[in-house]
């Protein structure tokens, strides 16, 4: 007599993992790559996870067609999931993936598009209050701005917080559900305000 010692799996594997439902992009008017100061921003992105494969794609759409197709793209690893892929698949392409330890901002996400202009976007921490994202994205798409990434974040966290004290950064309990509840997943449009464009798409 036989025994098997097949058994169906007890834990349930992992959904594949999948864009984010909106995109929350702002941009600097009239960003078309180049011609700024050094460490100046094209605008800022508020991912929400800090999956770069499952967040990138929906950024890449969206700047294609504004940019030229987006080939490359650099970061820091410091504030992003690992392992760190070399390529991510996007839209009708795939985007090389570059990370620098000390060369780059680690708040910065950098763009190359084959037409060989570049792009720096701010990134927010995926925890960020929406208040105080929004904040960053008005910061960020400034055109009379000239501060890096960093010293963006520095400055809204007031550098020193008192003993104690939750971050500025940590995002409230119902930070996600206050984002929707604004709209956030239901536009598919982009936003024009005085600050510049904030684009809000449904990353399908």
């Amino acid at each position: 007599m036989s025994v098997s010692l097949l058994r169906p799996l007890s834990v349930a594997l992992p959904p594949p993992r999948t864009e984010s439902t909106a995109l929350r992009l702002s941009l600097r008017p009239g960003a078309s790559g180049g011609g700024l100061s050094v460490g100046a921003l094209d605008g800022a992105w508020w991912p929400h996870s800090d999956d770069l494969v499952r967040e990138l794609p929906s950024v890449v759409r969206t700047l294609d067609p504004l940019w030229g197709r987006i080939t490359r793209v650099n970061i820091n690893p410091t504030h992003w999931q690992q392992p760190l892929p070399r390529e991510i698949p996007v839209p009708g392409h795939v985007v090389k993936v570059g990370w620098f330890t000390t060369e780059q901002d680690p708040h910065k996400l950098l763009l190359l598009s084959y037409r060989t202009r570049r792009w720096d976007l701010l990134v927010i921490p995926p925890q960020t209050a929406p208040a105080v994202a929004a904040r960053l994205m008005a910061a960020a798409s400034d055109p009379a701005g000239s501060s890096t990434a960093s010293a963006l974040i520095a400055a809204e966290l007031g550098h020193v917080e008192a003993p104690g004290a939750v971050s500025v950064v940590a995002r409230d309990s119902g930070a996600e559900a206050e984002w929707e509840s604004e709209g956030g997943a239901a536009l598919s449009v982009p936003l024009i305000m005085p600050i510049g464009r904030i684009t809000v798409s449904s990353g399908r």
